[in-house]
């Protein structure tokens, strides 16, 4: 039975999620859809529930009237079958809805409804841009991810909740009191009047104050795994104390919040309670008063005061469920700036897979700058840019920092969106392709080799998920690494392939995990090749070791490599140099020093001036290794 009801919505909605809209309403159906007819029944249960219980406390005025009346030898004959379908109602019945409306909220609604705005909103999220990422704490945008999930159902549910109890509860307390007298509807008018005052006072204060305290909620725990992740640069530079103030700020800003909040919950809540007083003083005299003129009977008496102590009781909950829904309300609409954000980069309704037969890269006089978005600086990084690529050429970016290199390989890679010109990969515009099939054609190795905490199996296979073990082992081999890979063990006892690399793999050393890294790609064999100082982590004899393999990796594929020790570049097919994103020079190594411009200028500062080549050197001929 429980298995019934869980899995009668699926919580994993295999529908592409589209941008979700940035209006409240839009924002919150957008990811109800697939629930809302299960909210619709759960509203007709719970209305029944509420009729039910309005039904037996007017049951019970009727019963004292009875008894009070009643001869006691004739009364079950007089009364029996009514006493006996209320019993079946309230020992049968009312169990069986209840039954029914918690199958439905706990089983069906309760864990799906917030997994599938999890799930869809992680899978939006995931297609942003780099830039959204490189602007934003990891950290926060988890927490809003889990926050806005369960804000959605706890507003959607409330709502629905606070809005079947206030029309069952108080409709048929007005008819059952009208009924008897109708001067006991005027307490309970003026008693709503007040009520509704008390929420139109307090329930924005406390919205705004939510709204406040989420982002404040948000920013402490970013700056808590923000110190978590950099744990090794802050134990590094000594700066424990430095962390402790950082994180402090935004923990007393977050306590701020909470401190505003309990004051407005204080008043509040001695406004209701004085209101539920006057509730009950006034219907309790007005209904005294009534039977003393014999206007009413003991029976209406009973049920006027348990309908008051019912809407009392209720009074309380209805209000801080509507508090805690404009709560949520602001949580959700703090989670919308982050997760309803439109992508910057987007595939064509038509886009195709890249196919790469041969491997031509062409950049066509493109144009671009990072922005506010992209990065701390407005300026224009590349301009009028132009370079073609032959197929299998291996080419090599040399220029100062900010030249534009790695700029250069994060456009090929759409990893931003170019502001004019194109990049054609053997004819096809990228941007007229999936970003996925482009980037599948490509392999890369950076100088920042961030693993997943995840196993180094799981780690290397993403060069290639289909890959068994043999071929992971064969690339790890090929990328010096499989030695030290079958000694590893972590805190859990998993060995070999099977030790998780710890959070950006952490576990292991920096050239540990270049190593691994380049094992990814070699797996990978992409027909493009991107070298971004592939083996800057690495020492001298195991770098020797690596380029063998790197050089057979070039072998048949287009090679573009970043590197800062020229050294290490020197023996690619060219050269280019830029500066300012702008190519200045261009040829082999040779070529360059013959020139006496800006490359031999750069190699003159790494090899402290003894060139020795550039007289002798030949085109495509490596040079001597120079030690820096």
């Amino acid at each position: 039975m429980f298995r019934y009801f869980e899995t009668l919505i699926d919580p994993f909605p295999s529908q592409e999620p589209g941008t979700p809209p940035r209006r409240l309403l839009a924002f919150i159906l957008h990811y109800s859809r697939p629930v809302l007819p299960f909210l619709g029944v759960m509203s007709v249960l719970t209305a029944m529930i509420s009729v039910i219980e309005v039904v037996v406390i007017g049951y019970m005025g009727s019963l004292v009237d009875w008894l009070s009346n009643a001869d006691r030898e004739g009364f079950l004959a007089e009364h029996g079958m009514s006493l006996a379908g209320m019993a079946l109602l309230i020992v049968v019945g009312f169990p069986l809805v209840v039954l029914a409306q918690s199958l439905l909220v706990h089983q069906t609604i309760f864990a799906n409804y917030p997994m599938i705005t999890r799930w869809l909103a992680h899978r939006y999220l995931l297609g942003q841009s780099l830039s959204f990422f490189q602007n934003e704490f990891a950290g926060r945008v988890s927490q809003k991810v889990m926050q806005t999930a369960l804000a959605i159902r706890q507003t959607v549910m409330r709502l629905m909740d606070v809005l079947v109890y206030v029309v069952v509860y108080f409709t048929g307390a007005l008819v059952m009191m009208g009924g008897a007298d109708p001067w006991l509807m005027v307490p309970l008018l003026g008693w709503l009047a007040v009520y509704l005052f008390i929420l139109v006072h307090f329930v924005p204060r406390l919205r705004a104050i939510s709204m406040a305290q989420s982002d404040a909620r948000a920013m402490m725990t970013g700056r808590v795994v923000d110190s978590y992740t950099n744990i090794q640069t802050i134990k590094l530079f000594a700066h424990s104390r430095g962390e402790q103030d950082y994180a402090r700020g935004a923990m007393s800003g977050f306590i701020d919040t909470v401190h505003r909040q309990m004051r407005q919950v204080t008043l509040l809540t001695v406004c209701l309670q004085t209101a539920n007083a006057l509730l009950l003083a006034s219907v309790a005299g007005v209904a005294i008063f009534a039977w003393l003129n014999a206007a009413i009977s003991l029976g209406a008496i009973a049920v006027s005061i348990a309908l008051v102590m019912r809407i009392r009781s209720m009074s309380d909950w209805i209000l801080w469920e509507v508090a805690s829904l404009f709560e949520n309300i602001g949580t959700v609409q703090d989670g919308i700036n982050t997760i309803a954000r439109p992508r910057a980069v987007t595939d064509r309704s038509d886009a195709g897979a890249l196919a790469v037969p041969r491997g031509e890269i062409s950049f066509q006089d493109i144009r671009f700058h990072y922005g506010p978005e992209g990065g701390v600086t407005d300026s224009r990084v590349i301009e009028g840019l132009s370079l073609d690529i032959k197929p299998g050429e291996k080419v090599g970016l040399v220029g100062r920092s900010g030249a534009g290199k790695s700029t250069l390989v994060n456009l090929l890679l759409r990893f931003y969106d170019l502001e004019g010109g194109r990049i054609e990969i053997d004819g096809q515009d990228i941007t007229q392709v999936t970003q996925e099939s482009l980037r599948r054609q490509i392999g890369m190795v950076s100088q920042d080799a961030s693993l997943l905490h995840r196993s180094i199996r799981e780690n290397v296979r993403y060069g290639r998920p289909d890959a068994g073990d043999d071929a992971v082992r064969d690339a790890l081999k090929r990328a010096q690494a499989l030695d030290f890979v079958e000694e590893l063990r972590d805190t859990k006892g998993r060995q070999g392939l099977e030790a998780h690399a710890g959070e950006r793999g952490v576990k292991l050393s920096g050239g540990q995990r270049q190593r691994i890294a380049i094992a990814r790609v070699l797996l990978k064999d992409a027909p493009i090749l991107v070298l971004d100082e592939a083996t800057s982590a690495l020492d001298s004899e195991v770098e020797a070791a690596i380029q063998e393999q790197l050089y057979a990796l070039m072998e048949h594929k287009t090679v573009l490599a970043i590197a800062h020790r020229l050294s290490t570049i020197a023996v690619l097919d060219r050269l280019v140099v830029l500066d300012e994103g702008r190519i200045v020079e261009t040829g082999t190594h040779a070529e360059l020093l013959r020139r006496g411009g800006l490359y031999a200028e750069l190699w003159k500062r790494q090899s402290g001036g003894f060139l020795g080549v550039e007289d002798d050197g030949e085109a495509g001929q490596a040079p001597p290794q120079v030690a820096e």
